[in-house]
């Protein structure tokens, strides 16, 4: 061995020695500690006896930012949201990804972090270069690693349709998923090779969607449907159910595929029933607009000018839904008397107070016209929205309040 591998070998060493010294260090609250890199660190508060993060993991941090002047410059509690990110990825600055991996979950600590582990010689605008960065940061959670189900043992469910299942774990109690029901899922997908391809764990969130309306592959509807908050099934989902012969992005072509899925939660009925109209009342506007009120309140009125924030369902003629605001977990928020909506809309609004509910029969002439909006509305269609007029804000346009 000639003498530069043996001090590049004596080196690594070292650098390993360094690490596990520092890791080994029996750590003290509000005493500031210096790492090789120059990240100083002091701990406010230490929980040794949960997870510590560590490369791989998902992160939840709650963080204030701050210059050496004491100027904030970003801070999650603003947001009401910590940061979620997969530790070891080069998501974040240097210094957090080394100042992180020094934590317990539910440690707070101040990380005192030297440009060239923060943003180096970079102008990041509010954050000058050549900045130290001053994080006071609470280590939320520490999600490790999912491992792949074990299904050695368990019998394999077949359907007519060529999906697969595997009951992993079962839940005696409870309601089952069902179409028009919101579902939270945690999943992992996998290859047939066991490649992972994506998981809501490196998210640090579920992932959200209404059963039955085709926000996801099929095999996922099918795979789904029957399952109760708790359950964890495995889908093996062939290709003709997930994305078919020419696949899509990092899918190949007729690639089946594995999913690992764990049902979080169940929101019954999360679209509402159409609106009864039966014995009630149709009034035409001049325009040919038609509509009839479903619940009348004394409500304010909208006046053009103002934020109007809406819930909606909108059916074909045949009843069939086309789209909501209820499979998106929020609401319309236009301006009345703007042209921001289809003419019948923004003609509909005026019409309602303030937690009014309402179904609006939609010419096509107020709507998409004669060319439609192809290939989801035809030509000449027209629309059936079944409308609550949940706020009014006067004035200039704002988010609405949670009500």
């Amino acid at each position: 061995m000639n003498k530069y591998r043996l001090v590049l070998l004596l080196v690594l060493i070292l650098s390993v020695l360094a690490v596990q010294a520092q890791k080994k260090r029996k750590i003290k609250k509000n005493v500031e500690y210096v790492t090789e890199s120059g990240l100083k660190y002091t701990f406010y508060k230490i929980n040794k006896k949960a997870p510590k993060a560590d490369s791989g993991d998902v992160v939840a941090v709650n963080y204030v930012g701050k210059l050496a002047n004491d100027t904030v410059f970003d801070s999650s509690y603003s947001r009401n949201q910590p940061i979620t990110f997969k530790l070891g990825t080069g998501r974040v600055i240097k210094g957090w990804e080394e100042g992180i991996a020094l934590m317990h979950e539910g440690d707070s600590a101040l990380l005192v972090i030297p440009p060239e582990i923060g943003y180096g010689e970079r102008d990041m605008k509010i954050i000058p270069p050549n900045s130290t960065l001053y994080f006071t940061v609470v280590l939320e959670k520490v999600q490790k690693p999912v491992k792949p189900y074990d299904v050695a043992g368990l019998d394999t469910i077949s359907l007519d349709s060529g999906l697969k299942y595997i009951e992993v774990k079962r839940i005696k109690k409870g309601i089952l998923a069902k179409g028009g029901d919101r579902v939270y899922v945690n999943y992992t997908g996998y290859f047939t090779n066991g490649k992972i391809f994506d998981a809501s764990y490196d998210r640090g969130e579920p992932l959200v969607l209404v059963l039955g309306r085709n926000q996801v592959i099929i095999g996922w509807e099918m795979g789904l449907q029957g399952m109760r908050a708790g359950e964890k099934r495995r889908l093996l989902i062939p290709y003709q159910l997930a994305y078919g012969e020419k696949g899509r992005g990092s899918i190949p072509p007729k690639a089946d595929l594995v999913f690992d899925v764990e049902m979080m939660k169940i929101e019954p009925d999360a679209i509402p029933k159409p609106f009864d109209i039966s014995g009630k009342d149709t009034i035409t506007t001049k325009s040919g607009l038609k509509y009839v009120i479903i619940k009348k309140t004394d409500g304010e009125k909208v006046v053009p000018g103002d934020t109007v924030i809406l819930d909606y369902v909108v059916y074909f003629p045949d009843g069939k839904i086309l789209e909501s605001t209820y499979e998106r977990n929020d609401s319309l928020i236009i301006v009345a008397g703007q042209p921001m909506m289809i003419p019948g809309i923004m003609e509909a609004v005026e019409l309602l107070r303030k937690g009014e509910k309402a179904r609006f029969i939609i010419p096509y002439k107020l709507a998409f016209g004669e060319a439609g909006r192809p290939p989801v509305i035809p030509a000449k269609t027209d629309l059936i929205f079944d409308v609550r007029l949940r706020n009014i804000r006067h004035g200039k346009l704002q988010m609405p309040d949670k009500q």
